[in-house]
């Protein structure tokens, strides 16, 4: 991929791809699957593969951050969206990161909510499914070796930390049944299910800011110059986002409320192998899905959306607490650092962030065959792959 908008070979055959498996992700039967599901049809498909297993957490990250990619066609992250949070980050840390980040990743659900391997299984037109049918699904597209262009979530928080994510940052309950959730995990996907019921019976809200740059004002407006701290730092400029200590542009949204039970940014289509959250369609490439939850909704109602969520049809609820927008780019600043964030499912301490998407910046196997349409202004994109091809 040339970072100017190249062309871009598919995955060649015979194909080589290091695998990096979380034995102990989900219910701790990845290694096993493996074998089972996974071995005999890249077998068949002359994809050839180093196995390593992850020992602790950031493994992964440390893993990728020293490899010799060049010995790779791609690197494929058999565990729950955590290791790929990892691997993307860790490849984002590099001295190289402009080449590394261009190594095409693929996603082989073995963990708990499998999100991106359910998101890329709805891209591929496949029906909804779960467990070893999501595995056989993914794995199939690996040997099928499609590539497809995937958005980027630039964070940054008031610490001055800067994180990458390819999934969603969640703030409120669903972070909260997220991470109190980890004592299940051997439950697999039924974790997110008993701790939603817990977290329900204990209905918290939360007190913050949130503002937002809606898709629509982006194509009216041209991002500021980004600030000379900004150009100086590793990963790409986000052009949209002031700093923190700031206030956010005048042609931002500001949400007036100000307590909220949930905060949702979201990339893809699912926020779980049965969570289909994002129903109205795959966002522009460089967008978001940003969903939000306001204070005073009954604990029946949030059920009655979490239980629509499996099927899609949450949004047809017409409750008057659930808000949706296509947002390019998001502030949220919580009151007194209450709450936890969760990016990818990743636990983050609770502090004022923002983040902005970055089109189209990484290549993921996949069954889409083309990008969806930019969100940017055509002078905005500070890179982008050509459209996916395909064998």
């Amino acid at each position: 991929m040339d970072a100017a908008g190249g062309s871009r070979n598919p995955l060649p055959r015979p194909c080589r791809v290091l695998v990096l498996l979380n034995p102990r992700g989900g219910k701790g039967k990845a290694l096993q699957l493996f074998r089972s599901h996974v071995q005999p049809l890249l077998a068949q498909a002359d994809v050839s593969y180093t196995l390593t297993l992850t020992e602790r957490r950031n493994h992964a990250r440390e893993l990728v951050r020293a490899e010799d990619l060049r010995r790779w066609d791609a690197l494929v992250v058999m565990s729950g969206d955590g290791l790929m949070h990892e691997v993307v980050n860790g490849l984002m840390e590099r001295p190289d990161w402009e080449t590394a980040i261009q190594k095409p990743l693929c996603s082989l659900p073995a963990g708990s909510g499998n999100a991106l391997a359910a998101s890329v299984n709805h891209y591929a037109g496949y029906e909804q499914v779960t467990n070893e049918d999501l595995l056989t699904n993914c794995t199939r597209l690996l040997c099928r070796r499609l590539l497809a262009p995937m958005d980027l979530l630039s964070l940054q928080t008031a610490s001055g930390q800067r994180l990458f994510s390819v999934l969603s940052l969640a703030w409120g309950f669903i972070a909260d049944v997220d991470l109190e959730s980890e004592k299940f995990r051997r439950l697999g996907e039924m974790r997110f299910t008993l701790g939603t019921f817990l977290r329900l019976a204990a209905l918290r809200t939360y007190q913050g800011s949130l503002a937002y740059l809606p898709v629509e004002t982006v194509v009216s407006k041209m991002p500021p110059c980004p600030a000379r701290d900004q150009r100086a730092q590793q990963g790409p400029v986000d052009a949209h986002l002031v700093p923190l200590e700031e206030a956010v542009p005048s042609h931002w949204t500001v949400v007036p409320e100000q307590d909220f039970v949930l905060v949702l940014a979201l990339l893809h289509s699912h926020l779980g192998s049965e969570m289909f959250a994002a129903p109205m369609g795959r966002c522009a490439a460089g967008a978001m899905h940003l969903f939000y939850v306001r204070a005073g909704v009954s604990r029946a109602t949030l059920l009655r959306l979490f239980l629509a969520m499996e099927k899609g049809r949450h949004m047809e609820c017409d409750c008057p607490y659930l808000v949706y927008v296509p947002v390019v780019a998001f502030r949220l600043e919580p009151k007194d650092r209450k709450g936890v964030f969760a990016v990818d499912g990743e636990l983050m301490i609770s502090e004022a962030v923002q983040g902005q998407v970055h089109p189209n910046y990484f290549w993921m196997v996949s069954g889409c065959r083309e990008s969806p349409p930019s969100a940017e202004p055509q002078a905005s994109p500070s890179r982008r792959p050509p459209p996916a091809e395909h064998l």
